[in-house]
């Protein structure tokens, strides 16, 4: 059971790509501490299914890649939750990929979901914290800009993009009392990493490289950003947050 953080009550809270895996995670853990949630996701089925047991969450399919509809959607948000105090960016894609099989199209799509939105969704929301008088970024990065995998370099170069990122947004928006900081998960155990990756023989190597031998649950990363978004937070700022069992 995630602890209880009263500052998160009633703060509204937009997370991307919350539908499933981490981000539904996310969802459901700020819905629990009172947030007022709002969130996206390309898949509205899932979308819709999860907003629909979650009473007063709001959901709006997107297509983060999209920047036009990125910020719309944003906008349509703080419009119904009230200014974006707490702004969550989750959405990524670590489809696997061959340096040498990867042109300069296949190149930009993968930053253009794993980088661009990342950014794009901090500056939307900007203004509206600095009025308020302060927010939280939290961007979702990898342990994979860390150990430089080969077989995915755009995903690791993306996750690399966004720890530079955080640190030069918590910089820039400091002095507003914004605070930015990123979450590297380790290899969590979704749905999408048991049906593609996450073999019984990938998953023994993984334990034999890590100092906890237990599976990090999406929960987990969820209960690292509660914190990080509450006031008990307040002074941290600017950081990488790793959560990979000891992994690195």
């Amino acid at each position: 059971m995630s602890a209880v953080y009263p500052s998160l009550a009633g703060r509204s809270v937009f997370i991307t790509g919350g539908a499933s895996g981490i981000g539904a995670a996310l969802v459901e853990a700020f819905h629990a501490q009172g947030s007022r949630v709002g969130f996206i996701d390309r898949d509205a089925e899932a979308g819709q299914a999860l907003a629909a047991r979650l009473p007063g969450a709001w959901f709006a399919p997107c297509d983060v890649t999209d920047a036009a509809a990125l910020e719309a959607v944003l906008a349509a948000a703080a419009s119904a939750l009230g200014p974006i105090q707490v702004l969550v960016n989750n959405v990524a894609n670590d489809t696997r990929h061959a340096a040498a099989e990867t042109d300069a199209q296949a190149w930009r799509a993968h930053l253009a979901v794993n980088l661009d939105p990342a950014f794009l969704a901090a500056r939307a929301v900007q203004p509206g914290m600095k009025a308020a008088g302060g927010g939280v970024i939290l961007n979702l990065s990898s342990i994979n800009a860390l150990l430089g995998p080969a077989g995915m370099p755009a995903y690791v170069a993306a996750k690399g993009a966004v720890n530079a990122l955080t640190k030069a947004l918590a910089r820039e928006w400091g002095p507003d009392n914004i605070r930015v900081n990123a979450i590297s998960p380790g290899w969590v155990v979704t749905e999408r990493q048991l049906a593609l990756w996450l073999t019984p023989e990938a998953e023994a190597a993984w334990m034999e490289q890590v100092a906890l031998k237990a599976r990090i649950q999406p929960s987990d990363i969820a209960d690292l950003a509660l914190f990080l978004a509450s006031d008990q937070a307040r002074r941290i700022t600017g950081q990488n947050h790793v959560i990979d069992g000891g992994r690195t």
